[in-house]
Parts: C-alpha cells; structure tokens; sequence
C-alpha cells in the first residue's frame, strides 16, 4: 500500500510509503492521502495531522503514473491531486510535516500548508516545474514569494534549483531542522503538543491566520489549474516527460 494511514492519541498520520520511488506520487496516493483528510474533517477524535514519508518524503508526481492515467487530456478538477489540494487547503485542524531525504514538486508545495514543519538535516527540496514544461501548483505562486520573498522564490519556480534544509529553514519554510533520525519523533512531538490545545482556538486562530487570503488563494490555484492544465497538453511537456522517463 502505498499511502498508510492511522490515527494514535487524536493524530492523524499520513505516511507515503513508496520507497522503491521514492514516494513519488500516484493517482491512487492522492486518492487515499484526499480520502483521509476529509474523513479527519469530520472526525471529532481527530485533532492534528501528520505527514511523513518512508525514508524520502515525497520525489513529487509519478510521471509515468500521470501519463498512464491519462491526466494530460483530463479535466484538471477531476485529478485526485486537485481533490487532495483542496482538502488540504480547506483543512481546519493543525498540519504537521516531517521531511527526510526528498521533497520534490508537491513534497515541497504541500508544506506551505503545514502549520509547522521539521526537516533532517540531510533534507533536499526542489520545485522542478519550469524544467518540466509546467508551472507552479498547490497555490505556490503565491504563497512562496510571501514565505521567502519574492525574488528568491522567483528564481526557485523559475530555475528548479534545488536547496538545502538549512537553506529552507533560514527562508521560512521550516520551523525547525534536527539530525535525521529525529525527525519523525520530533514531528509527532510536535503534532501531540497541537493536539492537546483547545480546538475551536485552534480553529479560529487558523482562519484568521490565513484572513484575505483564502480568497487570494482560491484565485492564485484556480489559475495555476487552468495554466497547469494547458502546460501539460503542451510540445514542451510532452518533450520534457519523454527526457525524463528516457533519462529515468
């Protein structure tokens, strides 16, 4: 199975589990990880959520996966990573991370929706669209350049360049950075402190968090859709997919 999900003690985890690809994502991951996060919405016993990822967090889509699909002639609202995003962003208990080894593409994008992430040390993060033939996802046009500044995050949409954990950390997108082996220990340290606070704060304190830009960001992804959509149905995609899996 390659996303494992349980809950303990009012938590939530989330576990991608495929390592032999390094967790990059299916269809069916998107599937379960969306499943999941709608039935943590309406369960009360549910407080926080964690996401993990066997030894890697995630290496980002599964492209031959996405071909085989059929997503590049699919209406964009009807992939189970739009029905995942969705969930994720509308999500009003805490979201938690820890990252080890690769986060690529959506394994990076996904934490600028956490609510506190921890990294190894060893950690890398990348954000490989441009290289692809595609452009940003998950909202991260916008919420990237308010998180590291917009310059910086320009050149990252832009170059694909990957950077460290300590890189990451110092632009904001990570709360903390430990030793490698400590990262799922400290994240459900972490999700267990959330957990215990009052939830309806918890809540409210989110919503006004985010304020003006829910709807800001409800734009910022309906356009990154309508432009992902056309990119993927693009020369430049369908070349960049075949180098890949040719290189692959």
């Amino acid at each position: 199975m390659s996303t494992i999900v349980d809950t303990t003690e009012g938590v939530m985890t989330i576990r991608f589990d495929r390592q032999e690809k390094k967790n990059a994502m299916t269809a069916a991951m998107y599937a379960a990880a969306a499943d999941a996060l709608e039935r943590a919405a309406e369960d009360s016993e549910v407080r926080a959520l964690l996401f993990l990822g066997r030894e890697d967090f995630s290496a980002g889509n599964d492209i031959a996966d996405f071909l085989a699909a059929g997503a590049m002639h699919a209406k964009i609202e009807d992939l189970p990573v739009v029905r995942f995003l969705h969930r994720l962003v509308a999500c009003e208990k805490p979201v938690l991370a820890g990252v080890n080894g690769v986060a690529i593409g959506i394994g990076t994008t996904l934490l600028l929706h956490c609510d506190g992430v921890v990294a190894g040390a060893s950690a890398r993060f990348a954000l490989p669209f441009v290289p692809l033939g595609l452009v940003p996802e998950a909202g991260s046009s916008l919420l990237l350049p308010r998180v590291v500044g917009r310059n910086r995050a320009s050149w990252l949409l832009l170059s694909g360049e990957r950077f460290s954990a300590d890189e990451a950390r110092a632009m904001g997108l990570l709360a903390e950075v430990v030793a490698d082996g400590e990262v799922e220990s400290r994240a459900r340290a972490m999700a267990a402190q959330l957990a215990a606070l009052p939830p309806n704060a918890i809540r409210t304190t989110k919503r006004l968090i985010r304020g003006a830009d829910s709807s800001a960001l409800a734009a910022a992804m309906g356009a990154e859709f309508a432009a992902f959509a056309d990119a993927m149905r693009s020369e430049e995609a369908r070349a960049a997919f075949m180098r890949f899996l040719t290189k692959g």
